[in-house]
């Protein structure tokens, strides 16, 4: 009876792993659409299934351990729910760095890096795993965002909180995410035996669909209102979502007549989430609101430096340490990623890091980092400069109170855009080409004789490329 016993259960697993081996094939057809050839033959094309398993977790793997942890934090999530959606059994996605995964056809050089140990497993499960990365003592504190650090840091503190929820928000990659981790790790080493739960806003509207499918919002609900501490990310993304809005709302109702603890993020302040509810947002705004503003040079600097105490053997000059902090400004996360990129390009090539090299590894995120400026926002900041109106610098006027500025603008436009010659004489009233060239020559000439003119164009550069 036993031998036919474990003659079953081979099968089951047997047909199990088919199970998972077919759901694979159809998640990387869906990654591959959504992607792009470019991301996907680069990140997503070298994953490799694991064979075996327990039926509920899928184990994956990746050729090195920078390729594991970017995967793991942009497509964790991703990977968990196009496996669930096919193989409702799936409980959980292992993501671990091993040689079963297939070289990338990109980055050839890869034999060139140094032997990494295998990692431990990344587990991406129901109860999302805290980054150990994102801890307080890595976060770079200035005046941009020293209230909601130390709002964090409070909220944190075993005891009776002094407030909740907290409720921070910003820009895309400023670091909200890294302070909601930082809170779930500090207080689980207060209070070991508190029940913390993570998700993003997306996975909560996930779950709760899955639940209502199974018919057991019971065990959903209990999972979520029995957490001590509650952390919500990108809450935006159930705007217009009317049966997940009524769930959430009694949700944190709950958590909150508790007195247990709630944090939540977003992209915007409660008051500017159009399609949120009102009752939400009134509820969010009664504990403490901290924005994260966006961040300035001098604080990018001190991000790029603390991130390469954690890069032990990574060598990068100053000089470009400063090239990524003046020129890509749109969020933190997209300065740590460049970062990451020139440090892994010059492992895998056995290149020595210098500003040419950075320039080469990143020419397209520098370019895509440029500010794009318009001949329209050029011709208001010199009329305003010049106080001028701005139909002066289009008009047929030729004194001398209005020829300069314009001509100063048609200098900025040619340095600054990428629009032709004809196309910028065009939007200064329908001048010719030849008009501008001499614009441009004029400008130049000035600016080496002229102390007034060249502080004019230094001034308003600044402005426009701020």
């Amino acid at each position: 009876m036993n031998r036919g016993g474990d003659a079953h259960d081979t099968d089951f697993a047997g047909g199990q792993a088919d199970t998972v081996a077919r759901a694979w094939n159809t998640v990387r057809t869906h990654l591959r659409e959504s992607a792009g050839v470019r991301l996907f033959d680069q990140w997503l094309k070298p994953i490799a299934l694991v064979a075996g398993g327990d039926g509920e977790t899928v184990r994956l793997t990746l050729p090195s351990a920078f390729m594991t942890n970017w995967v793991r934090n942009h497509y964790g999530d991703r990977l968990l729910q196009e496996f669930r959606a096919l193989v409702p059994s799936v409980r959980s996605v292992a993501i671990e760095t091993g040689m079963a995964a297939a070289p990338t056809p990109v980055l050839k050089a890869e034999p060139a890096l140094a032997p990494v140990a295998p990692a431990e497993p990344v587990v991406i499960a129901d109860r999302p795993t805290l980054d150990p990365r994102f801890t307080f003592d890595r976060f770079v504190v200035d005046a941009s965002n020293r209230v909601a650090f130390n709002a964090a840091k409070a909220l944190a503190e075993p005891g009776v909180p002094r407030f909740s929820p907290l409720f921070l928000h910003s820009g895309t990659g400023q670091g909200k995410s890294h302070l909601m981790h930082a809170i779930g790790a500090a207080y689980l080493a207060a209070v070991p035996e508190a029940r913390v739960l993570m998700m993003s806003a997306e996975r909560f509207m996930f779950d709760f669909v899955q639940a209502l499918r199974s018919r057991d919002t019971h065990s959903f609900k209990l999972r979520l209102r029995s957490a001590d501490l509650l952390l919500v990310d990108d809450l935006q993304f159930i705007a217009g979502k009317d049966s997940t809005q009524e769930e959430f709302f009694h949700t944190i109702n709950e958590v909150m007549g508790a007195g247990k603890r709630l944090v939540i993020s977003a992209d915007r302040c409660p008051q500017g989430l159009d399609g949120v509810e009102a009752r939400i947002m009134s509820r969010l705004s009664c504990g403490l609101v901290a924005d994260i503003k966006n961040s300035d040079l001098a604080l990018r600097r001190a991000v790029l430096t603390r991130k390469l105490l954690d890069m032990p053997g990574a060598k990068v000059p100053g000089d470009v340490l400063d090239l990524l902090a003046a020129r890509i400004t749109a969020s933190i996360r997209d300065l740590e990623g460049a970062l990451n990129r020139v440090v892994a390009y010059a492992q895998l090539t056995g290149v020595e890091v210098d500003l040419e090299f950075a320039v080469a590894t990143l020419g397209d995120v520098l370019r895509g980092a440029e500010r794009r400026v318009t001949i329209d926002e050029i011709q208001k900041a010199v009329s305003a400069h010049f106080e001028l109106k701005p139909v002066d610098l289009v008009s047929a006027r030729r004194a001398v109170v209005v020829a300069r500025p314009r001509q100063i603008a048609m200098y900025l436009a040619k340095r600054l855009t990428t629009r032709s010659l004809p196309e910028i004489g065009r939007k200064f009233g329908g001048r010719d080409h030849s008009t501008v060239i001499h614009a441009v020559r004029r400008i130049e000439e000035l600016r080496d004789t002229d102390r007034e003119i060249d502080t004019a164009v230094r001034v308003l550069l600044r402005e426009l490329e701020g």
